[in-house]
């Protein structure tokens, strides 16, 4: 039978009056993009602040990067209904090991346990109502080559993906992940940038995305609405303030545009 998730409940008599004549697909609140990029002293974790359902803008102040523990951080993209439940699990699951253990998780055990949690919510992404492709950030503190901030980015069965530099994933993706092999390759690298260049380097890239892709927004001007960006660290994690990000907004995207 070749049919989806809403016909299906149709079919048993449930009723979704509003689709009616307009096709059994009910568009799903998703967010996107999301991008992680080290640089000296760690990694840099961003997301821009839309939430779409279709062509349309549900809401332009969703964050999709939330802290995990002191030193994780989650950027989600795909539905923030199943993001935000796996986000808070994990979280808890942190918390109870490190409270029953007397010892931090080891990050093979986070990056497992997570990698459980969205092979479990396999069936719900299978639908078409839930799929979740996050990018997890880290610092390894007891990281013995030296390689201290580590990316990693799932798919929608869990398969687990180290980044060396940089993951970007959610719809505008397709326009900044060959932008980051370029500059990473033949221009600067980007684990040797300073804060103040990578954040610099996001805005721009976040501005380019947006100009292609609907569901993606860049720095709102009009409504001053900022992306979120974090960055993890020996320290842990900080949340980079607006006043912040709109210096850097002007020095590197206004001042530098040259059309």
């Amino acid at each position: 039978m070749q049919t989806d998730f809403f016909d299906l409940l149709k079919g048993h008599g449930y009723a979704w009056p509003h689709l009616e004549g307009k096709g059994t697909a009910m568009p799903m609140t998703e967010s996107t993009t999301i991008l992680a990029v080290r640089y000296r002293d760690g990694v840099v974790i961003a997301g821009d602040r839309r939430a779409t359902a279709g062509t349309a803008i549900l809401y332009d102040r969703a964050d999709k990067v939330i802290d995990i523990d002191t030193h994780s951080v989650l950027a989600i993209s795909g539905s923030p209904a199943m993001a935000y439940e796996i986000a808070r699990i994990l979280e808890h699951s942190f918390k109870y090991y490190r409270r029953s253990q007397l010892q931090e998780l080891s990050l093979e055990g986070k990056l497992r346990m997570l990698s459980n949690l969205i092979r479990n919510n396999l069936p719900m992404a299978l639908q078409g109502i839930g799929a979740v492709i996050p990018i997890f950030a880290s610092y390894d503190l007891d990281a013995v080559d030296g390689n201290t901030g580590k990316i990693f980015f799932y798919d929608a069965m869990g398969a687990q993906f180290e980044c060396a530099d940089f993951a970007t994933t959610g719809s505008g993706s397709v326009w900044i992940r060959g932008a980051l092999y370029y500059l990473n390759c033949w221009e600067k690298r980007l684990d040797t940038m300073e804060l103040n260049e990578s954040v610099g380097l996001i805005f721009r890239l976040l501005d380019a995305a947006s100009e292609y892709d609907a569901a993606t927004s860049g720095y709102n001007a009009k409504s001053k609405i900022l992306p979120t960006m974090k960055t993890i660290d020996v320290e842990g994690i900080h949340t980079l303030d607006d006043a912040f990000l709109q210096e850097i907004y002007h020095e590197f995207v206004e001042v530098a545009h040259v059309g």
